[in-house]
């Protein structure tokens, strides 16, 4: 027996297919109207820079010869120098080496008594103080904050906030500006590189200098001391 579809089925399946036909059509002519609307573009812009060359064109054209030609003549004109004459020069090359060596024997002869008036250069000398002491005060200047707050830990046997430290430096250098913001910053660097610890009682962070060996086994005897007490 062969299987009939019934014409149910059938109006179902053109249905089907006809949404889908016109739905593929619906998205062709949206991308194609897209294509055209940028063509369009591109069209216009064109029109216009080509209006504009046109009318550049025109402007050259009707400009007259003379103007164009005046400026080239102008730069002809500077280039080359105007002829010097010279009359009765040819025989009076020796007048001209008899001048020069009058002039070199008439510098030399003024060359010595220009001598002592330079300047003598011991009067340069007292100058190097002010220099040498100005270099100290900018190497004492130069001194890295990040130094500072960690030989600020290292003398501290506590924790200490970041606005502590930035209270103390500040005390300490009064000529340098420092803010808590970058005194935490700092720290967290050097906890980062394990420069620095941190520890957290409730919403406050505190900061401490790293362990070294003896403090770890020292603070070791106390806890095992305190848990045999």
């Amino acid at each position: 027996m062969s299987e009939t579809t019934s014409p149910t089925e059938l109006t179902s399946q053109y249905t089907a297919q006809v949404s889908a036909d016109l739905e593929r059509n619906t998205k062709e002519q949206e991308r194609i109207g897209a294509e055209i609307a940028a063509l369009q573009e591109q069209l216009t812009a064109l029109q216009r820079d080509h209006q504009v060359l046109v009318g550049i064109q025109q402007v050259i054209d009707t400009a007259p010869p003379s103007a164009r030609s005046e400026p080239a003549a102008a730069a002809d004109n500077a280039a080359v120098p105007a002829p010097r004459t010279e009359t009765a020069t040819t025989p009076g090359t020796g007048t001209r080496k008899r001048t020069k060596a009058k002039k070199t024997g008439s510098a030399a002869r003024r060359s010595p008594a220009k001598k002592p008036a330079t300047a003598p250069p011991a009067a340069k000398k007292p100058t190097t103080a002010p220099s040498a002491a100005k270099s100290d005060t900018a190497k004492t200047k130069q001194t890295k904050l990040v130094d500072l707050v960690r030989g600020h830990l290292a003398e501290q046997s506590e924790p200490r906030s970041a606005a502590e430290i930035a209270t103390a430096l500040g005390q300490a250098h009064p000529d340098r500006s420092i803010k808590t913001t970058v005194i935490r910053t700092t720290l967290e660097g050097l906890v980062a590189r394990t420069q620095a610890q941190r520890t957290k009682q409730g919403s406050s962070v505190y900061y401490t200098a790293p362990e070294t060996p003896e403090k770890a086994t020292s603070k070791q005897t106390e806890e095992a001391a305190s848990a045999e007490a």
